[in-house]
């Protein structure tokens, strides 16, 4: 049977453990959130009935800094997973080093099946049972899967009616609502450059490399369309109904206005159909799972033809498969820097929020672009010092990171 996602995350992280000397009780901390909460929400439907739904928020750990992590809507989100993505959330904030902490929260609920004003309704009332938990110096939500700019201008007014007016509570907010410009783009862009940065210490060039993609939303668009402004070639995409195949590379410009128009990615002009499975196996420089979490399983690791594995996704290896991917030299680019760029440029936010300034896109950019590319040179070199992977790596030096602000800080 497979592991769950927080047996996975506290797998890697005891990999980690191994290089940082570190008190077995701290370990055990460092494998269990600070905090959980669990709330049962009732709203009224359009219809006049009840609708039940139930969600969490859970704070891993806070030594370097606020807690900080996205809010999901999705009927599968349960504890374990929250758990995970509140860990990793940990991790990822000390690797590219913004003063922050891991949380993360979820609703178990299909958007899909709400109308706007029942969803309105829902954000709302999650705000109202968490309330006393978060704050824009205790914990900073911020979008994830199926939640966007819309939700957190819902939470942002939900929460200050009730504590006056704190644009610094979420980010990810419209730019019209103290939004930061190049937040959108943010994830993807990350990951595209922790691509550039991989294949260049490998004397390799985004320029002529072949993507394929499997998830076609914020993450992946922008992936693809700001890897093709670099000269790769997006040759798949997938979707949750399927993906589609080009040999010769999308014109990312016009695939996303298909998508946009069409809701979909099925019967683009010139593209070959082709399943989620099928995409994995296509032989590409880079693979990009940016979807759900644990789909590079064993026997996916033992199909796959990619020279990378760029982690778009939170995740979204499982123990095996990341073990397949050592033994057959597939090299993984792992979530907690490749697709940091979110809570990067999440930072700039709330930093603009509390000082009340606003930055231009190309300052946004250029300050992703430098946390990036540093963070890939310190990993370099705890690779090169600890002979070992990426993924061990970036777990090492983010224990490292959260040991040091723990120590500093001292225990009561």
């Amino acid at each position: 049977m497979m592991e769950s996602a927080y047996e996975t995350t506290n797998h890697f992280l005891k990999c980690g453990f191994k290089a940082v000397s570190i008190d077995p009780v701290y370990k055990r901390l460092l494998q269990t959130p600070s905090r959980e909460l669990r709330v049962e929400m009732t709203i009224r439907l359009d219809d006049g009935r009840p609708g039940h739904f139930i969600g969490y928020r859970v704070q891993h750990d806070n030594s370097r800094g606020p807690f900080k992590g996205g809010l999901r809507y999705h009927p599968d989100v349960n504890i374990d997973e929250v758990r995970s993505l509140a860990s990793l959330m940990t991790w990822k904030t000390a690797l590219i080093d913004v003063p922050f902490g891991g949380a993360k929260g979820g609703v178990q609920v299909d958007p899909k099946t709400l109308s706007i004003t029942e969803l309105e309704r829902l954000t709302r009332r999650f705000v109202d049972q968490v309330s006393p938990l978060i704050g824009p110096s205790e914990d900073i939500p911020a979008p994830d899967m199926n939640t966007n700019a819309q939700v957190m201008s819902w939470f942002f007014d939900q929460y200050s009616r009730m504590h006056g007016y704190t644009p610094g509570i979420v980010t990810g907010k419209p730019i019209k609502l103290h939004g930061s410009f190049g937040r959108t783009a943010a994830t993807g862009r990350g990951c595209m450059l922790a691509a550039r940065e991989t294949l260049a210490a490998d004397g390799k060039s985004l320029k002529g490399s072949s993507i394929v993609i499997q998830g076609f939303g914020n993450v992946g668009s922008w992936l693809g369309k700001l890897a093709a402004d670099q000269g790769a070639k997006i040759v798949a995409v997938s979707d949750m109904k399927g993906g589609i195949f080009c040999g010769d590379g999308f014109d990312m410009p016009a695939l996303i206005a298909h998508r946009d128009e069409t809701g979909g990615l099925a019967d683009f002009p010139g593209s070959e159909k082709v399943t989620n499975r099928e995409l994995l196996a296509i032989k590409c420089n880079v693979l990009a799972p940016a979807a759900l979490g644990h789909v590079i399983t064993e026997s996916v690791a033992k199909e796959l033809r990619a020279d990378y594995l760029l982690e778009g996704a939170n995740g979204p290896c499982t123990i095996a498969g990341d073990r397949v991917l050592e033994e057959r030299n597939i090299q993984a680019i792992p979530d907690i820097w490749a697709n940091a760029g979110g809570v990067t440029v999440s930072y700039l936010e709330w930093v603009q929020n509390t000082q009340q300034i606003q930055w231009d896109e190309e300052d946004v950019d250029k300050f992703l672009e430098k946390k990036m590319v540093r963070a890939h040179q310190a990993l370099r070199q705890t690779m090169a010092r600890e002979k070992t992977t990426m993924r061990r790596a970036a777990f090492i030096l983010a224990i490292q990171r959260v040991k040091e602000a723990t120590d500093m800080r001292g225990f009561a």
